[in-house]
């Protein structure tokens, strides 16, 4: 049952504007072709669920500021799939936290999500308007072979629906499917798409990342857990290791200083504005987005 949340700080819900959503603005261009992941820089930067601490976490309007920053190259959210198999971007099963709505996600169904308003929390910096959440669908045509992107499968059994819509597109190789499961990533991986692997601190203790390096793309790592277990990670094999989800210069100078090759962070903006300091050949944040003819894969 999807139920209403009583509004804070708007006098009404009419006041709340929708913002018309990508089909309204100028298409972007691919270039010679779509970026994939060989494009990526030695040291790679991420907009978790598009920079939740900068942006409205998982709406349209913040992946496309988190686009035109140019502060990460690769851009995060979040799927659910709706009761009739539509693919929607959202992080909790539930749509009380983010949106003026209440209830499961699961409950909807496309038609139903057309009324879903997200709820942009009074802290970000800057304004923002209500707007709708996008489907997965949306958001691919809108970034997809533009720019990497990351999406992590809340629905474990979603994932064929995901690589269908991935494989149509053509962008196999320009999107990171990420799971908490090995299992999840290791058919991500059968189903040629690239696996993204994510660890808690809890879990790296007990982990040996070697015996996923067949089949992961990508460990996705806490930065708290202990040095030794980062290392580990940084030399299981597995090509690429990337910190979550960092907040501070700090965080992420420690996390480079292990070895770690990218980082997942709420304040994309925030980083760039820190060079990075006490690790060797690295200096400066994470820059602006550069061009694919002048990225090169570390």
């Amino acid at each position: 049952m999807v139920t209403w949340i009583t509004l804070t700080g708007l006098a009404s819900a009419a006041s709340v504007v929708s913002l018309v959503l990508a089909g309204g603005t100028t298409p972007l261009e691919w270039g010679a072709g779509p970026l994939t992941v060989d494009s990526l820089p030695r040291v790679t930067y991420v907009a978790h669920r598009g920079g939740a601490r900068e942006v409205p976490e998982n709406s349209m309007s913040g992946l496309m500021a988190a686009y035109q920053r140019g502060t990460a190259q690769v851009l995060d959210f979040d799927t659910r799939m709706l009761r009739d198999g539509t693919l929607v971007v959202m992080h909790d099963p539930t749509l009380n936290r983010t949106t003026f709505l209440g209830g499961e996600v699961r409950g909807l169904d496309g038609r139903e999500w057309q009324a879903v308003r997200l709820r942009p929390r009074d802290s970000l910096p800057g304004s923002w308007r209500s707007e709708r959440p996008p489907t997965v669908a949306e958001v691919l045509d809108r970034f997809g072979g533009r720019i990497m992107l990351m999406l992590e499968a809340k629905d474990p059994h979603s994932l064929g629906r995901l690589a269908a819509l991935i494989r149509a597109r053509g962008l196999t190789r320009s999107v990171f499917v990420n799971s908490n499961d090995p299992e999840v990533a290791r058919r991500a991986h059968r189903m040629g798409l690239l696996a993204q692997l994510w660890r808690s601190a809890e879990q790296l203790r007990r982990d040996r990342p070697e015996r996923w390096r067949s089949y992961v793309d990508l460990l996705d790592v806490d930065h708290r857990a202990r040095d030794a277990d980062l290392v580990r990670a940084v030399r299981s094999g597995i090509p690429r290791v990337w910190a979550h989800t960092v907040l501070t210069p700090g965080q992420r100078d420690r996390a480079l200083s292990l070895g770690c090759d990218g980082i997942i962070t709420d304040a994309p903006g925030r980083l760039a504005r820190h060079p990075v300091r006490g690790v060797q050949g690295l200096s400066g944040g994470s820059g602006r987005r550069k061009s694919a003819a002048t990225r090169q894969r570390r």
